[in-house]
């Protein structure tokens, strides 16, 4: 099976290692991994912020670059979400849209891909420790994948799942709205941090980098000693 890996902007700078574990655990899967060079931020940011003509000249570059892919995954239910929203930024324009649906029709985040398409419910992971798992906005709520993450985080052999309070409730990181509603940003993370403590848990797990990147920057600054994993970490662990 032949699959296109969209690595995104927060990948490519700040989770090379993630990338990593997404194509070595795909490949022992069966999948044959390729690496479409044109490919550039997804437009999430422009498109949020309102800026639509933007948000077009990326979604174009994005779907020119995919379009010949089988099945296009990311590790990002952010990300895959903005794929899925193509077709509506292109309502006015046949051509494209169909274009863009084709594109939004083969793209999945990378725990739904393994779960969703390829069937796998368990593949193969290790890793002892007491963690707890944050749902990001966009995978459960735009996306709508809530189930996956956890059926294949359930046969991690050691892994011990605490349950977080307020699991849904969003880290305070949105985006564009972590910089223009810094304040409230930061009331919002600080009780996400506090839950995770509560919860006991010495790892806390994602799917998305930007709630990695704000729970982890907030964790850093309060001195607290919690890890903090994108899920592939955890999946691609044989210790």
């Amino acid at each position: 099976m032949k699959v296109s890996l969209f690595v995104t902007c927060l990948g490519e700078i700040f989770y090379q290692d993630v990338a990593k574990d997404v194509v070595e655990i795909l490949e022992r899967l069966g999948c044959e991994i390729d690496l479409p060079k044109g490919q550039i931020c997804c437009g999430q940011p422009a498109y949020n912020s309102g800026y639509r003509k933007d948000a077009q000249k990326a979604a174009k570059q994005m779907i020119t670059s995919f379009e010949d892919s089988t099945y296009i995954v990311t590790p990002s239910g952010s990300c895959a979400a903005m794929f899925r929203e193509y077709p509506a930024l292109f309502k006015e324009d046949q051509e494209w849209r169909k274009r863009a649906q084709a594109v939004a029709d083969n793209t999945y985040e990378f725990t739904q891909f393994i779960v969703n398409v390829l069937g796998v419910e368990d593949v193969g992971a290790v890793y002892p420790t007491r963690a707890t798992y944050h749902t990001s906005c966009h995978m459960t709520r735009l996306l709508q994948e809530s189930e996956a993450p956890f059926k294949l985080l359930k046969n991690v052999k050691g892994l011990e799942l605490l349950p977080l309070e307020n699991s849904y409730d969003c880290c305070g990181f949105g985006g564009t709205f972590a910089v223009k509603m810094a304040p409230i940003s930061e009331r919002m993370v600080d009780e996400k941090v506090r839950h995770v403590e509560e919860s006991s848990a010495e790892v806390l797990i994602a799917a998305d980098g930007g709630c990695l990147m704000n729970i982890k920057g907030r964790i850093d600054r309060k001195g607290k000693p919690i890890e903090v994993k994108h899920i592939a970490q955890i999946l691609n662990s044989r210790a």
